[in-house]
């Protein structure tokens, strides 16, 4: 019976904060992307940071939730069936039996998170910054960190689909 990794998922939520916090820095890009928003420090101050991350936190359990149906294929094999495996023939038990934990890897998650970075988040931003009339930096700023954010968010709920195991890359 295939389960969700409810830790994969919680740790999976928790890269979104720790990337931000690096991503969105005044040392690193912070204060390029706020001339970019229009943002000051003052306003920054001024605003209910503990609610923003909160409510962060629970956007990003959706998104790694999302992101088991990128990176996990036997999911798609278990919709097949009506998402009940005590329905599924005796053919369905047996591919899940040899292909089961396929491609179940960090390094599999990853890639197809990082495609989905580049083919569905970058065309998103970038049409909705266009007519906000950003620039192309604000464009690639916010585009950079969500691709690398769920390329790693990807990694960890693909590879981590045991509680007792994580596999970097995907067995022979």
């Amino acid at each position: 019976m295939m389960q969700l990794n409810f830790w994969a998922i919680t740790v999976a939520a928790v890269v979104p904060l720790i990337m931000g916090f690096i991503w969105y820095h005044p040392k690193f890009l912070g204060k390029i992307w706020m001339q970019e928003v229009g943002l000051t420090e003052e306003k920054m101050k001024g605003s209910n940071m503990g609610f923003a991350f909160v409510f962060a936190f629970i956007l990003s359990l959706l998104i790694a939730f999302f992101l088991q149906t990128v990176t996990i294929h036997q999911l798609g094999a278990l919709s097949m069936v009506g998402g009940n495996q005590l329905n599924a023939k005796p053919s369905f038990i047996a591919f899940m039996s040899d292909y089961g934990a396929a491609y179940r890897s960090f390094g599999h998650g990853a890639l197809h998170s990082f495609m989905a970075g580049v083919l569905f988040v970058f065309p998103l931003t970038a049409i909705n910054a266009m007519f906000e009339r950003k620039s192309w930096r604000y464009t690639f700023i916010n585009t950079a960190y969500w691709t690398i954010t769920i390329t790693i968010m990807g990694g960890i709920v693909c590879g981590w689909y045991a509680p007792d195991g994580f596999n970097w890359a995907t067995q022979k």
